[in-house]
Order: structure tokens, then C-alpha cells, then sequence
């Protein structure tokens, strides 16, 4: 686990009281906006006390539930806060004139398609009928409630979601309003009167939300269990045993509202769970560093580490460790004191060994009932939390890592079949199907089939020189060797430093770049070499020694890849005294077999980092500014979000602006990027003598829910920065929302075999969103698993350029990220943002020095 995620939580303010073990939601509820329209009827929360009068109609944030099977929903709106389910409502299309009509391009050759979505099938004009319900005497328990309406089944039907106030229904009842008379079991009469409030279709978002919460009750049907937002199944584990590693497989599963169709779209998905308890783990940690620093490294290691309990299979996040807190101890429930030891014994049958372990808090998220404050944290047994997740040591362990892909990284064949047993399961399952009947709800039995297109290759534009390259061998190494870079920046005062145990790799590392410099174009002096001793300070003062400002590159071999080595190294060069730098671990350089290619690969990034230019491709559009957008959230500073800007500074896109800013927790992370965009036009200007005529944003590291706040807040504080440059200037904007995070999947059959799609893949009907200026590249070829696509939003255009223009330069900008001699999954210019951010993030801490804004010094 980092260290980023270990600190996410510490400091959060406690709770008022520790709740029972267990006992509170890992789902957290899902929410969406259903503004009525004019003169429709709309219904009531959900009561948790006797029902009131009525909401009116004007009330347009009204919140809506639905509880289904052990799920709780809410629909809607309070407080002002966002609820978006999959952002849904938000229509940018119709705001871009000339998408209006048709935003697919035409452009490159077709290819047949198959993608992980299946089509939903209903009953002609299906509807979801909402009414709201009151009783009279009014009954406080929700249980109660439910008993007393659902004696009357028959005139309701045998499908129906009822929360305590609201019910859903696939079938009109006679009448708008219908009274009913229930008992109570001591024989006290209570009136039901069921009103009907509204009339969904089967687009709307509540009906499609609906649908999500049938399908979760299929799943649950199925014998998945719910953990975090997915389902996972434990009856089928994969085991690894010589790891202590446990795999559950699973399944990632939506409905939403596709261009011409609503569609399920589901893929699958592994749990890493592992053998050891928290209980184990701390042990051993405590034989590693003894008694007087373990509290200290225990909390180190555990807080923000995601815990599975089995006896609920629910998670937890670890938020901080209780060392006044035992087994033994008490806690409050049902107004009586009972030990966890006991609690566990009678609810879960489960003896605890130790009575002297700490206890584990959990601060749930979870809200409190109607004017309650939320409840305290959850108080957790370290003998029965199994940790979850893998360590960084595991990550970095290639064998660990291997066997893992062994079992997760699945092929196109080994998904699609993965994914049609599941469809075929849903289909012969007599329960699932009578549940899904009952609400006149089917799926196709197969997967969509779709037509795709694969754009031309481009070719690589190097030192006048232009040359294609193979887009299935992934990168374009062997084509570009003995070809000048574009611009080769001559080496003439750089520094090499190591370790005396170090000094054949590094002598070996000198001899080898003389010899890949030359044909690169690269004039390379002899470096002054310095030997540090092995450790922190003495590296740092060998730097501060040194290093002046007239330097141009350090190149600093360290013995091992320790993090507070490598964070000396960039603190002192990014803050201090501004240097490109270039870190190597000596490990990378002991293999003679690969010294050539590791010296080629050092001196490319070395080259670009203080200035050169590598390679580009043509990109016929003048006076064109790129902008990408990312950002980290720090936690060691406090908290605070970082921000990277990246933006082009000529017309072949090698030269690039790099701008971060830290700024506080919470705060709108285009707020600290407004000056950074106005420093980037200033800088465009200085290069080019004129600004930009149109400036393309691409925004990333946008998730589920963050879209509204990017169409209304961010969009115009861009614009509110272009229009600072002068009254006069009013370039041609774009922005783009870049997103990587989805279970979309594509398949092409080539040569009779189901495989990868090639890199150049777009996609743009029928798996898009009808109210979005949207479409997939595939930008990547994958040798290894299935190729995930990168799914574009256009959410502001006033630039006019045609989709097939728009998708052609998105795919071109994928091909100039100078860390790797092939695609990225990315624009260029996205993926130098988020290196940036990752760096000060990770590493810096602070803002970095003003002089490196135009050096791709974050390689």
C-alpha cells in the first residue's frame, strides 16, 4: 500500500460513539437527480418517522428510494449535494451546433466489432408506476408498514419495491387512488392509501436506476456477493497458495442509456484477498521492529488498508488502530452493555483466541437517520479482518505478479467466454428468470455486435526524416535507431554520481551512452564523475557540492530503488538549485546484454529533459495550442490537491509548457490552474509571437459524478482565463473529458481468432451516450490480456471541427509521449500532466521552480 493511501485518512474527526461491529453499510448509497416536469406528479421521500403532508409539486428536490432486497437506494436530490448515477442528465450534445445531426466520423477502413454490452428487452410500452402511500393511524415502523400494505398482494401484484413510503410497481393499478383496510396482528385497523404520484418510462434516470437495483437482486440470486460496489463470487475462488493469495472473480455490471438502445454492459473483475489476518500481520510486525516502534510503524502500515470481514463479507477501510481498545471491552446496543468477545460469540458463533489484540477503527461514511448525526466509527476485530490488496513489496515482486496475470489477465477469447457463461447462467437460472419476468425484463443472450473504424497509421516525422512503423509491434524502437532526433541538445557540463561499489556500472553506463549518442545527433562531453558515500546525507551534500546553476543534467545512479533517496535527488534539483536530473538504479545497469537499450532509452529522456526534441507527427491544423489537464491528491502535505497544466509550445507539439500548483483540500482543481493556462498562452506567445487561434483542452482524472462540475465550473473559469489574455482575443476552445476508469470492452475477429481490436480503434455508435459529443480510441496495441479502450467526451466546442478531425488529432497526440517509442493510451499531453503530478505529489511537496516550466524535467 503507499504511503498516499495510508495517510487519506488520517485526521478525519471522529464519531460520537462506536457503532456495533458490522453492522453499518460497505455500499454506499447511489443517487441521481429526477427534476419533474411541469404539471407532473412527484412523490415523497422516504419517511422515517409517520408520514406528513404531501411534497408539492413544485419541489423539485425531492428524494426518491428504493429498497430492493438488502439494498437501499436513494433518488434525488438534498441539500444541494450531487447525486449523479453515471452523471446522468447531463446533455451537452445539444449545446454543439454541428453534432447536432451526426457526431461519427468516416474516416479509416470499417471492422466488425463485438463489445461487452447486451441489450435490454421489455414488455411494449413499459413504464415504472410510482405511488406514495400513507397510513392512517401513522405507523413509525418501516417493517410494519410494509407487513400491513403487502397483505393486499393481490390487488397490487406479485412484483412491487416498497421502501416504507414509496412504491414501484410494473403495472398501473385501476385507479389514481386506492384505499385499502389492513390489520395489525393485535387487531388494530389501519387505512392504506396508495396515490399514484408518477409515471416513469423506461428511459428515464430513476428507471434506469431501477433496473441496476433488479439486476443487483440477480446477482445476488446468482450467490455473488457484494463487496465495495461490485459482486464477487466466493464459491469459485482461485487460489495461490505459494503467495498466500486468494482470487474471487467477479462481475462489474451497468445499465444505462445507449444511443438507440438501454444496454447492460458487464465485465469481469477479481478480488485480491489475502490468507493472513490483520491479527497475523501485526504479530510479524511486531518481531520485525520490536516493542518500543511498533505502535508507531504498526499504524504506518495499516491505516488506509481495505479489510474484508468473512462473517459479513463486507470492507472496511482501517482509518486508525484503538490501543485502548480490547475484546473485553463494551459497547452500547439495544440499551444493554456487551463485550465485542460476546457480541461475536452470539451473532456470528465466532470465539476470539486473543483478548489482549487492539481493535481497528473504521469510520463509516454512512448517514445518520433524518436529523441525526452520523454514526460513530465501526470497532473491528484484527483476528477477523483479512487484508486485502496488494503491498508495494508484492507489486514489485515478479513472480507474486506473474502468477496473479495468470489468472486475471484474460484474453479477448477467455473474457468473451467468461462473460457468456454468465449471460447463459442469468438465462437458465428458473429463479432469475422468474424474477426478471415478473417485472417484464429480459437481456439478449449474446453479445452486441458493432462496426467499428480503424484510422490510418501515422507516420513518425524525425529529423526531416519520416519513416511508418508497424502499430502491432507497439512501439517503433528498431525504426528510429540511427535516425537524428528532431533537435539533439548538446551535453557538455553534466555529472554523473554513485556509490564505490558502483563504479564499473557507472563507468559501463558512460562508455555505452558515448556510443548511442552519436547516431542520435547527440554531442556528449565527458561527465564529471562523483562517488558519494551510501546514504542520504551524504548524497545530498555531495549535490549541494556540485551541482551550480550552470549545470545542464545530473545523472545520479542510485544502489537501491528507496524512496527517500530517489525524493532527495528531486527535491534538491526541482527546488533548490533547478537541474534536469536523471535517476538510474544500478540493478537496471548490471544485465551487459541490455546495456545498449537501457543507455538509448537513458538518453533519449535525458535529451528531452533539458530541452530536445525527439520526435512528432503531422498535425496539419496552424496556430494550435494542446492543453492537458490532471491531477494528485497529496496527502502528506496536508492534504492538498495538486494540479499539473501541460500545454504544446509549437506547431509539432515536441515542445511543451509544464506548470503544477498545490492547492487546499476541497478547493476546484481548475482555481489553482487559471494562472497556470494564462503563464501557458504567455509562453505560446513567446515562441510563436502570436497566441493560439484554437486552444484544445483535454481534461483528465475525471470519475463518475465530477462531469457537472466540469461542464459548469470548469469550462468557464477556462474561458474567464483566455479572455484575461486581452477584450480582443477569442480563440476557438475545445475540452475534452478524458477517461480511462470504465468496463467497456472491444473484440475483433481477425484471421478466424477473437482478439485485441488494432490501435487506431474507434468507436462512435451505438455503445455512445445519445446526449454526449462522445467516442472510444483504442490507442494501444497489447500483446498480453485484453486492450482497454480510452473514452473521449467532447463537453464544449466552438471550434467546428468535424469528428473525424476531432478523432484523428486525439489518436496523433496518443503517438508523442517521449517516455515510450510507441502509443500511449492517452494525448501526449495527459499523460505528462499526470507524471508531473505524481511527482511533486509523491516526492516534491511543493511547487517546482519557475525555470523548469519548459523542460519535460518529470520523466
Amino acid at each position: 500500500m503507499t504511503g498516499r493511501a495510508r495517510a487519506r485518512s488520517r485526521g478525519r474527526a471522529r464519531g460520537q460513539e462506536a457503532v456495533a461491529p458490522g453492522s453499518s453499510s460497505s455500499a454506499e448509497a447511489e443517487r441521481i437527480v429526477q427534476p419533474p416536469s411541469e404539471g407532473e406528479h412527484v412523490g415523497r421521500g422516504r419517511q422515517r418517522t409517520a408520514p406528513g403532508p404531501a411534497v408539492s409539486e413544485g419541489n423539485r428536490h425531492s428524494v426518491y428510494q428504493i429498497s430492493a432486497g438488502f439494498q437501499q437506494v436513494k433518488i434525488g436530490e438534498r441539500g444541494g449535494r450531487r447525486r449523479d448515477f453515471h452523471d446522468a442528465g447531463i446533455n451537452t450534445r445539444q449545446l454543439i451546433e454541428h453534432v447536432k445531426e451526426s457526431k461519427t466520423g468516416t474516416s479509416g477502413s470499417p471492422i466488425e466489432l463485438r463489445a461487452n454490452f447486451m441489450r435490454l428487452l421489455s414488455r411494449p410500452q413499459w413504464a415504472l408506476f410510482q405511488y406514495h402511500v400513507d397510513f392512517n393511524p401513522p405507523m413509525e415502523s418501516r417493517r410494519l408498514r410494509s407487513a400491513l400494505l403487502f397483505q393486499h398482494s393481490e390487488t397490487l401484484g406479485s412484483a412491487h419495491t416498497f421502501d416504507g413510503a414509496i412504491l414501484f410497481l410494473p403495472n398501473r393499478l385501476q385507479n389514481n387512488e386506492t384505499v385499502l383496510c389492513s390489520e395489525t396482528k393485535h387487531g388494530e385497523k389501519v387505512q392504506v392509501t396508495v396515490t399514484l404520484t408518477n409515471e416513469l418510462p423506461p428511459t428515464s434516470p430513476v428507471c434506469l436506476h431501477f433496473y441496476n437495483i433488479i439486476f443487483r437482486r440477480v446477482l445476488r440470486m446468482l450467490n455473488m456477493q457484494q463487496i465495495g460496489r461490485h459482486y464477487y463470487n466466493p464459491d469459485d475462488p482461485l487460489n495461490i497458495p505459494q503467495h498466500r493469495l486468494t482470487i474471487w472473480p467477479g462481475f462489474i455490471t451497468n445499465i444505462l442509456q445507449y444511443e438507440s438502445s438501454i444496454m447492460l454492459c458487464t465485465d469481469v473483475s477479481h478480488k485480491v484477498l489475502r490468507s493472513e489476518t490483520v491479527l497475523d500481520f501485526m504479530t510479524s510486525l511486531r518481531h520485525q521492529c520490536g516493542d518500543q516502534r511498533f505502535p508507531e510503524v504498526c499504524t504506518k502500515e495499516l491505516v488506509g488498508l481495505i479489510v474484508l470481514t468473512k462473517y459479513n463479507n463486507k470492507t472496511y477501510r482501517i482509518d486508525d488502530i484503538a490501543w485502548d481498545q480490547t475484546p473485553k471491552n463494551t459497547f452500547t446496543r439495544r440499551d444493554t452493555e456487551i463485550s465485542f468477545k460476546t457480541y461475536y460469540k452470539t451473532q456470528y458463533n465466532l470465539d476470539i483466541r486473543d483478548e489482549n489484540q487492539v481493535l481497528l477503527i473504521s469510520r463509516v461514511k454512512k448517514l445518520g437517520p433524518a436529523g441525526a448525526p452520523p454514526p460513530g466509527p465501526a470497532l473491528l476485530i484484527p483476528e477477523l479482518c483479512y487484508l486485502t490488496g496488494l503491498t508495494d513489496k508484492m507489486r514489485s515482486d515478479f513472480n507474486i505478479m506473474k502468477d496473479l496475470a495468470s489468472h486475471t489477465r484474460l484474453t479477448p477469447e477467455q473474457r468473451e467466454n467468461r462473460l457468456s457463461r454468465f449471460v447463459s447462467n442469468i438465462h437458465t437460472n428458473e429463479a432469475v428468470q422468474a424474477e426478471l419476468n415478473t417485472w417484464g425484463i429480459s437481456f439478449e443472450n449474446k453479445l452486441l455486435r458493432l462496426t467499428g473504424r480503424v484510422l490510418p497509421a501515422e507516420r513518425i516525422v524525425q529529423a526531416g526524416r519520416t519513416y511508418e512503423y508497424n502499430p502491432w509491434a507497439a512501439d517503433w524502437s528498431k525504426e528510429m535507431r540511427n535516425v537524428p532526433l528532431i533537435s539533439a541538445m548538446p551535453l557538455e557540463k553534466w555529472m554523473m554520481f554513485y556509490t564505490r561499489r558502483n563504479n564499473d556500472v557507472a563507468q559501463s553506463l558512460l562508455q555505452t551512452l558515448n556510443k548511442v549518442a552519436g547516431p542520435m545527433g547527440i554531442r556528449m562531453q565527458r561527465a564529471v564523475t562523483i562517488e558519494y558515500e551510501d546514504r542520504q546525507e551524504s548524497l545530498l551534500r555531495a549535490l549541494q557540492q556540485n551541482v551550480r546553476p550552470g549545470t545542464q543534467m545530473v545523472v545520479v545512479i542510485l544502489p537501491t530503488n528507496r524512496k527517500d533517496k530517489y525524493d532527495c535527488v528531486k527535491k534538491y534539483l526541482c527546488l533548490d538549485c533547478p537541474t534536469p536530473s536523471q535517476c538510474v538504479v544500478s540493478r537496471t545497469l548490471s544485465r551487459p546484454q541490455a546495456l545498449m537499450t537501457v543507455a538509448t532509452k537513458i538518453a533519449l529522456q535525458m535529451n528531452c529533459k533539458m530541452g530536445g526534441e525527439l520526435w512528432s507527427v503531422d498535425i496539419p491544423l496552424k496556430q494550435l495550442m494542446i492543453v492537458g489537464i490532471d491531477c494528485y491528491h497529496d496527502t502528506t502535505a496536508g492534504k492538498r490537491s495538486i494540479g499539473a497544466l501541460v500545454s504544446s509550445l509549437n506547431q509539432s507539439m515536441s515542445r511543451w509548457f509544464s506548470r503544477c500548483v498545490l492547492q487546499d483540500r476541497g478547493q476546484e482543481v481548475i482555481d489553482g490552474l487559471k494562472l497556470a493556462l494564462q503563464d501557458a498562452l504567455k509562453a505560446y506567445l513567446k515562441h510563436n509571437r502570436c497566441f493560439p487561434s484554437r486552444i484544445i483542452v483535454y481534461r483528465d482524472g475525471v470519475g463518475d459524478g465530477m462531469l457537472q462540475s466540469v461542464v459548469n465550473y470548469e469550462v468557464p473559469q477556462i474561458l474567464q482565463s483566455i479572455k484575461a489574455m486581452g477584450t480582443d482575443y477569442d480563440p476557438k476552445l475545445s475540452v475534452l473529458v478524458v477517461k480511462k476508469r470504465m468496463c467497456s470492452r472491444f473484440f475483433a475477429y481477425i484471421d478466424g481468432k477473437l482478439t485485441n481490436p488494432p490501435p487506431g480503434t474507434v468507436i462512435d455508435t451505438e455503445v455512445t451516450r445519445p446526449e454526449w459529443y462522445d467516442f472510444y480510441i483504442i490507442s494501444q496495441a497489447v500483446r498480453l490480456g485484453s486492450v482497454s479502450p480510452t473514452h473521449y467526451n467532447v463537453v464544449f466546442d466552438s471550434s467546428g471541427l468535424k469528428p473525424d478531425h476531432m478523432q484523428r488529432l486525439t489518436h496523433k497526440l496518443c503517438h508523442l509521449y517521449y517516455n515510450w517509442q510507441g502509443m500511449v493510451r492517452v494525448p501526449a499531453p495527459c499523460q505528462y500532466a499526470h507524471k508531473l503530478a505524481f511527482l511533486v505529489g509523491q516526492s516534491i511537496h511543493k511547487e517546482p521552480n519557475v525555470n523548469l516550466d519548459e523542460f519535460l524535467y518529470y520523466l
